[in-house]
């Protein structure tokens, strides 16, 4: 298989080493290239395609923010972005979610806890630290959802649809899924392709958040 193709985005040189350190020693990744701010990312990204964008939510010129925007709205095949913070209440961390990027990730996270993220959302099977997004959901949705708007998503999604969405929110991977409903992975991914269709989303994690923001799975 090819390796997981890497690109770390941060305005401290630091970050960037210690990244680099952990990951290019992983087998099966490769950092391909850096950016000290949003503006370079951009570029850097669009330049080299990577898998992989680890995204300082915070940098210069342009945030970690508006760079995630501007590369999942600028490319055909945009990465997978996993957003990097001190804090994980950032309000950013829970914009960047909404807008695309796939996770977040602590600065202070080990390096199991780093290869872990980068593998899992290159696979794309599973939600990134459940219930660190659901904790955010509950921090900024208030407000958010209108009256009927969880009914209405029930009414775009089949029962199992449904079903599955939920399951999803709750953390689970495909193969868990499959084997919670007693179905095969095939199955599931078929019903996860179609949930993220029929909500014009890219993955799992903005599936999970549109659920949460409407009301049709609680995060508290």
């Amino acid at each position: 298989m090819s390796p997981i193709r890497i690109v770390l985005a941060d305005d401290e040189r630091l970050v960037r080493t210690a990244l680099r350190a952990v990951l290019g020693a992983e087998p099966g990744m490769e950092v391909v290239g850096e950016a000290a701010t949003g503006a370079e990312a951009v570029a850097v990204v669009r330049e080299l395609r990577p898998d992989v964008v680890l995204m300082d939510v915070r940098m210069p010129e342009v945030d970690g923010l508006r760079a995630t925007e501007r590369i999942l709205a600028g490319m055909d095949e945009p990465p997978r972005i996993v957003v990097l913070t001190t804090f994980e209440n950032d309000s950013y961390v829970y914009d960047a979610l909404r807008v695309g990027a796939s996770g977040f990730l602590l600065k202070r996270s080990g390096a199991d806890e780093l290869v872990q993220a980068v593998r899992m959302v290159a696979r794309s099977d599973s939600l990134l630290f459940p219930a660190a997004v659901r904790a955010l959901a509950a921090a900024h949705m208030d407000g958010q959802a209108g009256r009927g708007a969880a009914e209405r998503l029930r009414e775009r999604l089949s029962e199992r649809e449904a079903e599955v969405l939920r399951l999803m929110a709750a953390g689970l991977s495909n193969a868990e899924i499959a084997e919670r409903l007693t179905v095969g992975a095939a199955t599931v991914k078929s019903h996860v392709a179609a949930i993220l269709a029929k909500l014009g989303v890219r993955d799992r994690t903005q599936a999970v958040i549109a659920a949460y923001e409407c009301g049709f799975v609680s995060p508290r």
